[in-house]
């Protein structure tokens, strides 16, 4: 199975030059400009026009509609699966999809480091193939500079959690300036973020074959 990941395209995804085909088409969050649901048609549009046979999306900070309005916003997603704290099988892999960032400021879709998150995180299944999350576990692709030098801002407890599962996959965006492919152990971390530091759509998507992930 051919997975074809961006993240964080905040309204912009028509601008993204080049989208390869592939099996699954996977969106980890921050799909919306400001947040609205005519940001949430438009997205449904651009979804509806790609090949790709399933979508999956999951919500960011960003996308207050599936906050705010979430039975408004998740019908106006007609062209994707929504993922929200719940799975999806196809074709016999097992997709987990989570918003959940630790809180910074007042943004949607944030909780508390500690135990809130912990208890998000406990919620993926043992048997979960490839899982989809807004923001990265700690230490991959979460590096940010905020003028006292580098930190990294990922989650901890998301990190022990992948640790207890055996998943094929992990993709996630959030921080744009962390996007590329990480390991850890032979598992694949992906910072599929298409908006560079500077919000613009540059980065390609990550492609990444299953049947040869942890290589």
């Amino acid at each position: 199975m051919k997975l074809v990941c961006v993240s964080d395209t905040h309204s912009l995804h028509w601008d993204i030059p080049d989208i390869p085909d592939g099996d699954v088409l996977i969106h980890a969050g921050d799909s919306l400009g400001q947040g609205t649901l005519n940001n949430v048609e438009d997205l449904n549009n651009w979804l509806g026009a790609l090949p790709h046979r399933h979508k999956i999306v999951i919500a960011g900070n960003h996308d207050w509609a599936f906050q705010d309005t979430p039975e408004l916003a998740r019908k106006a997603l007609s062209n994707a699966i929504y993922l929200e704290d719940n799975g999806v099988e196809i074709e016999g892999v097992r997709f987990w999809g989570s918003p959940w960032t630790p809180a910074f400021m007042d943004w949607a879709f944030m909780l508390d480091r500690g135990q809130p998150l912990h208890d998000v995180w406990a919620l993926i299944p043992e048997n979960t193939d490839v899982l989809v999350t807004h923001g990265p576990p700690l230490g991959y692709g979460d590096t940010v500079d905020l003028g006292l030098g580098s930190h990294n801002v990922g989650c901890r407890d998301l990190l022990e959690r992948i640790d207890e599962l055996r998943l094929k996959a992990v993709i996630f965006g959030h921080i744009h300036e962390g996007y590329g492919v990480y390991q850890r152990g032979g598992t694949p971390l992906l910072n599929a973020s298409s908006c560079t530091e500077r919000y613009e759509p540059y980065n390609p998507p990550i492609v990444l074959d299953l049947d040869h992930a942890g290589e």
